[in-house]
């Protein structure tokens, strides 16, 4: 039977310095030469079954401790690297394995580190959310890398960019398309610049949603896509190429750092120039007010997906032509947070929207229905709420579907001007939401998940509240 053969250096170079042993004590003890013990030590030598037995007979060492990953070091230094500042660094685990097996003390204070440094920037971000609800700006911010920026300046600035709007209608006047956009597109880009459109199966592009081929001058799209989502990144593509002046206006307004950032951006604008192009902004806004702005309908009207509809409603905030003010939110089962957007910019400080008893976390649990409610935050002001999942690209058997959430937002006082109103008339159904549980200070609320910042934990030995985290 073939021997197993371990390669355990740093290990038992531990035990040994442990022990306070030379490599010429342990090795006489062991029955082998010290150069042969050295190599053992130096991995150049594997670790016998029968060195291990000998090992745990003569010094009493564990043989789960020679066998083990560096005491669970290195699945924590995994955590570690997979942080998008450091995701890049390391390509494969090998690296993290030798760093956890030949210095397991050191790894375990890069741990300690990394995790002080996630809450300290955690902490800045709450800071941060408490200062601007009081009025106050800061220069202080947990924004580190490039799309935190893209997507901070975005958030706090109204979701409506109109050089690109008055570009899009004009341009899909000129392409006339009737009732087949897709078709108008492709036939557009192939006549003006020679691209031809056409859609790969997955086996082919099993990794890209999209990949342009310059020498062919070929637009492949993946088969993943939904219809909706191919016309989206056909309107893409026809956007930067038709509107790529205005973009470029635009995305020099928002002044960002960094090249990355700047590039990240532009992938913004042109995904909402497609929107703009998919649903024109005149008739778009004609429909939504008629539509009571029913996205369900809208989707259907304009051909577009509910999470196309949904980010076009944000949108409506052209001068002389505004609809009501919408805010999105999208997360994923995890609580990330994929994107806010909002007519007005997003109302962080005032509604949040990290809130567990909000819709958007319920939706998960009944996918594709809509829910609608009113949430009333801490300070009496209220909100209608409009929740509803959507899936990513199709998956195929055997692979789990990417599904997030949407949140649709508006001042409860604007819900009679939509087709939600009606279901979220009673007071009394009102959920009693917050910002999020560290900026919320509603007492006995079952679903909080941590304690405020802005007040001391009442633990007491005699009295229990609801929550674990009661505080004075």
């Amino acid at each position: 039977m073939a021997e197993r053969k371990i390669f355990a250096g740093p290990r038992v170079r531990r035990v040994r310095l442990g022990l306070g042993l030379t490599q010429t004590a342990m090795a006489e003890a062991l029955g082998i030469s010290p150069s042969y013990l050295n190599l053992i030590e130096r991995n150049q030598r594997p670790l016998t079954v029968q060195l291990l037995i000998k090992l745990a007979s003569v010094y009493k060492v564990d043989l789960d401790l020679l066998q083990g990953e560096g005491n669970g070091a290195a699945t924590q230094l995994r955590e570690v690297f997979a942080d998008p500042l450091l995701s890049g660094e390391i390509p494969g685990d090998q690296e993290i394995l030798e760093v956890a097996e030949a210095a397991p003390n050191a790894a375990l204070g890069m741990v300690k580190l990394y995790r002080a440094y996630r809450e300290q920037a955690a902490r800045l971000t709450d800071l941060t959310d408490i200062l601007a609800k009081e009025g106050h700006e800061t220069s202080v911010s947990a924004t580190h890398l490039p799309i935190d920026e893209v997507r901070d300046r975005l958030e706090r600035r109204p979701n409506f960019f109109g050089r690109i709007e008055d570009a899009a209608e004009e341009f899909v006047q000129r392409l006339g398309p009737g009732e087949d956009l897709p078709g108008a597109l492709k036939a557009w880009l192939k006549a003006e610049h020679g691209i031809a459109a056409r859609t790969l199966p997955i086996h082919a592009m099993p990794n890209l949603r999209r990949r342009y081929d310059r020498h062919s001058m070929r637009l492949f799209l993946s088969e993943r896509l939904s219809p909706f989502d191919r016309t989206r990144e056909l309107a893409a593509e026809a956007a930067q190429l038709a509107l790529s002046s205005e973009i470029l206006a635009e995305l020099e307004d928002l002044s960002f750092t960094s090249s990355e950032a700047r590039r990240i951006g532009r992938f913004e604008l042109a995904r909402y120039a497609a929107h703009a192009l998919m649903m024109p902004y005149g008739a778009f806004l004609s429909a939504a007010q008629k539509a009571r702005y029913d996205i369900d309908l809208l989707r259907s009207r304009f051909d577009v997906s509910f999470e196309q509809a949904a980010n076009r409603i944000t949108t409506l905030s052209r001068p002389g032509a505004v609809g009501l003010p919408f805010f999105l939110l999208e997360l994923d089962h995890a609580g990330n947070v994929i994107r806010r957007a909002g007519a007005q910019s997003y109302p962080r400080a005032a509604f949040g929207g990290l809130c567990p008893k909000l819709g958007i976390h319920s939706a998960f649990a009944q996918p594709g229905q809509i829910l609608a409610e009113a949430a009333e935050m801490p300070d009496g002001t209220a909100y209608l709420t409009v929740s509803r999942t959507i899936d990513g690209p199709q998956a195929a058997f055997g692979e789990r579907i990417r599904r997030t959430a949407l949140l649709i937002g508006c001042e409860l006082a604007l819900a009679d001007e939509t087709v939600y109103g009606p279901a979220v008339e009673s007071t009394a159904a009102r959920v009693l939401a917050g910002t999020a549980c560290r900026l919320c200070e509603r007492r006995g609320c079952l679903a909080r998940a941590e304690p405020p910042l802005t007040r001391p934990l009442g633990l007491d030995e005699m009295v229990t509240g609801l929550s674990a985290f009661d505080f004075q």
